[in-house]
């Protein structure tokens, strides 16, 4: 007897032929945007909504540094030294002791330029030059620290 041997080839779906098969609608639904002829919808479109590449940034340049981002040392004059003991170590911590520096890891910067009469050893961030000579000129020295 005779076989039938079984299709290779899946048949393609008879779309728009009589309402018995997919006809009526075609298997588009029922009315909107995709259901009509000629219909694309590009890609990102998100039904009027603003799409998301358009709500973001574009990101292009360099980002600028606010001046309130940058971290700017605390300036420490030579009058306020006037007041330490003579002798004695001035840095960070006895800074921080004094409530002259609030938060932990601030640098300090020790700036003017006149005449110091105390001997005293500064540890400072930074310092200008002529608040540098004016500690030496007192006997005094002044040692920057790496913050690293």
């Amino acid at each position: 007897m005779f076989t039938k041997l079984p299709k290779t080839v899946k048949r393609k779906k008879r779309l728009g032929r009589g309402i018995a098969s997919k006809g009526a609608k075609s298997g588009r639904g029922m009315k909107g945007q995709r259901s009509r002829a000629g219909a694309r919808i590009r890609p990102g479109f998100e039904g009027g909504q603003t799409a998301l590449y358009q709500r973001l940034p574009k990101g292009r340049g360099t980002k600028q540094i606010k001046s309130s981002q940058v971290k700017k040392p605390i300036s420490i004059t030579l009058k306020y030294l006037e007041s330490m003991k003579e002798g004695s170590v001035v840095g960070p911590g006895l800074l921080r002791e004094r409530g002259v520096i609030k938060k932990k890891g601030q640098q300090v910067k020790l700036i003017g330029n006149s005449g110091l009469s105390k001997k005293l050893t500064v540890r400072v961030h930074k310092a200008s030059a002529g608040a540098i000579e004016a500690v030496k000129k007192a006997g005094g020295r002044v040692e920057i620290i790496n913050k690293g």
